[in-house]
C-alpha cells in the first residue's frame, strides 16, 4: 500500500558533494520534528541493539538549476504544503539562531534556496516537483 503523503527534497545542481548531503540533511529533520507521524519504529537488530527510528516512507531526492527550485518552493508554498528552505548564506553560519536570522531577513520572493523539503500529500508533493528530475 502506497503512504497517501510524501517526502521530496529539492537540492541545486550547482552544488556540491558536501552541500547537497548537508542541505538534506537539515531539512529531513524539520518534517521529523514537525510531523512526528513520519517516523517508522525503532529499528532493533538479531543481538538486541536498538536504533532510531527512520522515515516509515521513501524520501525521494531530486535536483534541478536555481529556477527550478525557486518555481518548486513557489509552488510548494501556494499548495500548503510543509516546507524547509535552506537557502545559500545558511553555509555562512554556524548556529540555530544565526540561520533563522538568515530566513528571516529575507522576503519569499527573494529567497535563493540551495535546496527545500517538502512534505503533503502526494499529488501536491508531485506538482510542486513536476519538471524536476531525481537526483542520479
Amino acid at each position: 500500500m502506497q503512504p497517501k503523503t510524501k517526502i521530496a527534497v529539492v537540492v541545486r545542481d550547482d552544488l556540491a558533494t558536501w552541500q547537497r548531503l548537508n542541505v538534506t540533511a537539515f531539512g529531513v529533520s524539520g518534517i521529523a520534528a514537525r510531523h512526528p507521524e513520519t517516523l517508522g519504529e525503532d529499528y532493533e537488530d538479531a543481538s538486541g541493539v536498538r536504533y532510531l527510528p527512520m522515515f516509515g516512507q521513501p524520501v525521494l531526492v531530486y535536483t534541478g538549476d536555481a529556477d527550478g527550485l525557486r518555481a518548486a518552493h513557489r509552488k510548494a508554498v501556494d499548495r500548503g504544503l510543509a516546507v524547509a528552505v535552506y537557502p545559500d548564506e545558511l553555509f555562512a553560519t554556524d548556529n540555530d539562531t544565526d540561520n533563522r536570522a538568515v530566513v528571516r531577513a529575507v522576503p519569499t520572493e527573494k529567497l535563493t534556496p540551495a535546496g527545500i523539503v517538502l512534505y503533503g500529500g502526494r499529488n501536491a508533493v508531485d506538482k510542486a516537483v513536476k519538471g524536476l528530475r531525481l537526483h542520479p
